[in-house]
């Protein structure tokens, strides 16, 4: 969860399919000559807008690689939006290594039911590298919360929810796609999917199978091979790196609706340490980028910083992710665009991910709905490009924004100090939960705001003194 004060900007019929029938789309110009107004004439040409090509005798079809919140949400919208929907996904019981913290809004956006969150934490204690610890959550009103849920218990019941909206869920590993030579209005040939597919009764090393789509989407996580099979290009990633501890039934009262996140060196040169509470235990990890190579001695220190209150716990499961930095340099070509992890879209500071992908799944999903009239016509790269644009718009500066903070608050010791400083601060907490919890734009009173300036440039002033300090002593 971002802990940070600054704002963040911020169903359809499925009908029946048919056979397989496509139709050529046609270009109109119109030439138009009007009468001279002086001896020299004027020739005006407008031109027509491009028609769509209408499906005959079936839907669109479109396949959605990876079902995550992204690619579940995406294909849940396709569904009910009359498109021919096919999701592909390896892992149905996949546990992925993040905190599972989300805002209370995407309980109400998404129709989440609250059995499957297994945790509302109402204070958040932030816990500097001194072991200064902050509590946070006294602006919270009663009926507010951050969910904490486990990945594999969410995921399952998006695709559930999917599969019941019209979805054909496969049991599947994308291996690479088939790109059409040529692409763009009028040029309408199918991409080739080519995975293995597998049968979760009898089991076995699966049967290679491929797959006509007229669209793609591509939901399968920042090692994407969608991103891949349209050359979307690379970007920067952390490792995350994850625990997840049973602990004795007395100490887990502790973690009731509590959640901690530790700063500093020892924990992540560039990131934080967390300790989560889900159903019986609690998940304790840490990310990086920087040290990918280290990642296993910065979670030890994690565990060592939260070793009293997860004495003589069991470590159940060990996991560990790619989560990216920053949005691929190409998110969308043709008729394939990228969602969720696959696109980038996990936010620095605070490595939020799990709304962002379940947004950008259904916005992506809607633009082609939108672009196809319910499945009706066929879509082009310029249908896909408006989700894009609504993106951009909508969180760019989100993103900016917070990785300009982790560049601030997370560069040193001292700078650490300085943030949790401010989390002390009522105002900081409230524009911060405020912010968080519902996605969108936080107004702020303009003299608390300059005072929020003040008081941060007083703590960095104060952490650069302690910086100094420090040297002296380590020299």
């Amino acid at each position: 969860m971002s802990s940070l004060a600054l704002n963040t900007f911020a169903r359809l019929r499925h009908p029946p399919t048919a056979a397989n029938h496509r139709t050529t789309a046609e270009t109109h110009h119109t030439i138009s000559l009007p009468k001279p107004i002086s001896t020299r004439k004027r020739f005006i040409v407008r031109a027509g807008k491009f028609s769509p090509k209408v499906m005959t005798g079936r839907n669109l079809r479109v396949a959605v690689v990876g079902g995550g919140p992204a690619g579940a949400s995406a294909a849940e919208t396709l569904a009910r939006g009359g498109i021919e929907t096919v999701l592909i996904e390896r892992k149905m019981d996949n546990c992925k290594p993040c905190g599972g913290a989300i805002p209370l809004c995407m309980v109400g956006e998404f129709d989440l039911p609250l059995d499957i969150i297994d945790r509302r934490v109402t204070r958040l204690k932030m816990i500097s590298p001194s072991n200064v610890a902050v509590d946070i959550g006294q602006t919270l009103k009663p009926d507010e919360y951050i969910g904490m849920v486990r990945r594999e218990v969410l995921d399952a019941y998006l695709r559930d929810r999917a599969a019941t909206a019209g979805a054909n869920v496969i049991n599947g590993l994308f291996l690479k796609m088939d790109v059409p030579k040529e692409t763009g209005p009028g040029l309408d040939a199918p991409y080739v999917l080519h995975y293995t597919g597998y049968h979760a009764k009898t089991g076995g090393a699966g049967e290679r199978r491929t797959l006509e789509v007229d669209a793609v989407i591509g939901a399968d996580g920042a090692n994407s091979r969608v991103a891949k099979s349209i050359g979307a290009g690379d970007f920067e990633y952390a490792i995350a790196f994850q625990e997840r501890v049973k602990i004795p039934s007395k100490k887990m009262e502790y973690y009731e609706n509590m959640a901690e996140i530790y700063v500093g060196d020892d924990v992540s040169p560039d990131f934080y340490g967390w300790v989560f509470p889900k159903s019986d235990h609690v998940a304790v990890g840490t990310g990086t980028v920087a040290h990918k190579e280290d990642i296993k001695k910065l979670q030890f220190a994690t565990r060592r910083r939260a070793r009293d209150k997860i004495l003589g716990g069991k470590i159940i499961r060990v996991e560990a992710h790619p989560i990216p930095e920053h949005p691929r340099p190409r998110r969308i070509s043709g008729r394939v665009a990228l969602v969720g992890d696959a696109a980038g879209y996990v936010t620095k500071c605070s490595g939020e991910g799990i709304y962002f992908a379940a947004k950008s799944g259904r916005m992506c999903a809607e633009a082609i709905v939108a672009g196809s009239e319910h499945g009706k016509r066929m879509v082009e790269e310029g249908d896909l490009r408006k989700y894009l644009e609504k993106w951009d718009m909508t969180y760019w500066p989100t993103y900016k924004v917070l990785d300009v903070l982790q560049k601030v608050f997370y560069r040193s010791n001292p700078a650490r100090e300085a943030f949790v400083e401010m989390c002390a601060d009522e105002y900081v907490q409230k524009r911060t939960f405020d912010s968080y919890l519902y996605k969108k734009v936080v107004p702020g009173n303009p003299l608390d705001d300059l005072k929020l300036a003040v008081n941060t440039i007083g703590s960095l002033v104060r952490a650069h003194a302690l910086g100094r300090e420090m040297e002296k002593i380590s020299v």
